[in-house]
């Protein structure tokens, strides 16, 4: 996949093997992840996207339980 544009605007949604390389997941984590509720998903037909924000959310989430963590 090319790199994307530098003025290119950001996206909204990304194809579950795009957020795989955002997150550094495999597949089958991610999906685990999805099927947990711990990220989230829309539909377009029959292609599961995964929006920006929901992204950000998991990893605001993954934070906050790293600082949970730490302070036990």
């Amino acid at each position: 996949m090319a790199a994307p544009a530098l003025d290119a605007p950001p996206r909204a949604l990304y194809r579950i093997p795009e957020a795989m390389r955002l997150l550094s997941l495999s597949r089958s984590v991610i999906y685990e992840q999805i099927r947990a509720g711990r990220l989230r998903t829309v539909r377009q037909g029959r292609t599961r996207l995964v929006p920006a924000a929901a992204i950000a959310a998991y990893v605001d989430l993954l934070q906050e339980e790293a600082e949970e963590g730490g302070t036990a």
